[in-house]
């Protein structure tokens, strides 16, 4: 009797000849994608599409995931499904660049099999780029889906391959099916995964340790809702950042308190300090939105020669996504550089973004209701007296939605003023008392003084951006347009 034909070799051949066809099986369906992708794209309609902010080629995506740096290059992965430009089962569609302000379109990374593949984070380790994702599967009982951790594997960081054991990471407390989006980074000899998760009916985020990537242990329960902090935590992330260790996420089903909480789900971070003997984050458990806007969620952080970068899901949940019908949906704000001042995370602009102006549109005093005109992009840097109202209007030159962005002194707030939806905070400058707003096609981001006040809100008007001084004062102003660094 040959070796192989004993029931425990036969049954390891098949596994391999099954790896083997599910591969190749991976392998054509990723080609044709890319073939559909190909295709699809030109019937896409280009009137809101960015022209600086990365957004998929077809189709939807939300979550970034996998922010990394590998081979000389950064690499972003995305929430994406192509089919549609709504949510859909999930791929992990890929960009990547050598300087975070230039971007291309590479094959689609992952692409769902028996599992959805959820977000992640990712890792060098050796050779190689490791993404460590959810793959959720759905099942006959309530609720209906489970979530466990997976692994894929790359070492040209363009083709990816699953690992066949997967998945890797199944243990959850209390067996909760809400088990997602983890982030993994290495501490000495150990790599260390925090994963979003639900107990009850209370947002939590769960602290594995691994030696491997592929044998986890549980820690401890690293942070938890203590009942009006919301029913989920998602996306969560642990780095640190002048001297404090930031724990940033986002939690699902906080309740609107005045000005904040106004959007569907929100971001924002405790400041503390992770102890890895105890494995606990010791916190005062303050709250802070990290940004204002309308339309921003689901962050992902890279930390490299001494700085924190950060990228953030451009929309929002359970809104009106008004591109949809042009065949797409979804970008990314601009990657940010951190920096936390006292108890406040600042979000700039990196220096290099000035590369993107093209011609300098004004410079100089911009007199009340006095206009400058640009095309689908633009950069404004402006200064004020904070004594008297400042007040730009922001609108399409065909017409379509109207945006204000106001400094009104008497209440000593920052709005932004979407056609009748209010986004508003107190701005107390920290050092210069400048804004910085930059406008993509469908776009606003608004830097206040030091980057302690920052608004992300999607603004959709007809036609290229005319920006009205409508304030009772006037504003010295530099004006630029700006270049394209994403594929059209």
């Amino acid at each position: 009797m040959f070796a192989w034909s004993t029931p425990v070799a036969l049954a390891a051949v098949l596994a391999v000849t099954l790896g083997q066809a599910l591969r190749q099986q991976n392998e054509t369906a990723k080609r044709e994608l890319e073939e559909y992708i190909a295709d699809k794209k030109a019937e896409i309609n280009p009137r809101y599409r960015p022209h600086y902010h990365i957004s998929p080629p077809v189709g939807w995506m939300n979550d970034p995931n996998g922010f990394s740096y590998y081979k000389g290059k950064f690499h972003l992965f995305y929430q994406f499904y192509p089919y549609d430009s709504v949510w859909g089962p999930m791929h992990w569609g890929h960009v990547s660049s050598s300087n975070l302000i230039d971007w291309e379109h590479l094959p689609t990374a992952l692409i769902p099999e028996t599992e959805m593949c959820f977000s992640g984070g990712a890792v060098v380790h050796g050779d190689d780029l490791v993404l460590l994702y959810t793959g959720r599967v759905t099942t006959d009982t309530d609720p209906f889906y489970n979530e466990t951790q997976y692994l894929a594997f790359s070492n040209d960081g363009v083709n990816f391959r699953k690992y066949e054991g997967n998945p890797v990471l199944s243990y959850v407390p209390d067996n909760s099916a809400d088990f997602r989006d983890p982030k993994i980074w290495k501490f000495k000899d150990h790599w260390y995964v925090v994963i979003g998760s639900s107990s009850n009916k209370q947002g939590r985020v769960l602290l594995y340790r691994s030696g491997d990537l592929f044998n986890w242990e549980f820690l401890s329960v690293l942070g938890e809702s203590d009942g009006d902090m919301g029913y989920m935590w998602e996306c969560p992330d642990l780095f640190e950042l002048g001297g404090k260790t930031i724990f940033l996420w986002s939690p699902q089903g906080l309740e609107p308190k005045g000005d904040r909480y106004k959007n569907t789900y929100q971001t924002g971070y405790y400041i503390g300090e992770l102890d890895y003997e105890t494995f606990e984050f010791k916190t005062d458990k303050y709250f802070q939105e990290l940004d204002y806007g309308h339309d921003f969620y689901a962050t992902q952080t890279i930390q490299g020669d001494g700085k924190t970068y950060l990228i953030g899901w451009f929309n929002m949940w359970e809104v009106p996504h008004l591109e949809e019908e042009d065949g797409w949906a979804g970008t990314t704000t601009l990657v940010r550089e951190l920096q936390l001042i006292g108890t406040r995370i600042t979000m700039n602009p990196l220096e290099g973004i000035q590369d993107l102006r093209t011609d300098s549109v004004h410079n100089g005093d911009l007199e009340p209701q006095q206009a400058i005109e640009f095309g689908p992009t633009a950069e404004i840097i402006l200064q004020g007296c904070l004594d008297q109202k400042i007040e730009l209007l922001i609108q399409g030159k065909e017409g379509g939605l109207v945006t204000t962005v106001t400094w009104d002194p008497e209440v000593g707030k920052v709005i932004v003023n979407r056609s009748g939806e209010v986004r508003q905070v107190e701005w107390v400058p920290i050092g210069k008392t400048s804004w910085r707003l930059f406008l993509d096609a469908s776009s606003l981001e608004l830097f206040c003084g030091e980057g302690e006040v920052v608004f992300s809100s999607r603004i959709f008007s007809d036609g290229d951006w005319v920006v009205k001084n409508s304030s009772p004062q006037t504003l010295s102003v530099e004006a630029y347009r700006l270049r394209r660094s994403v594929p059209a």
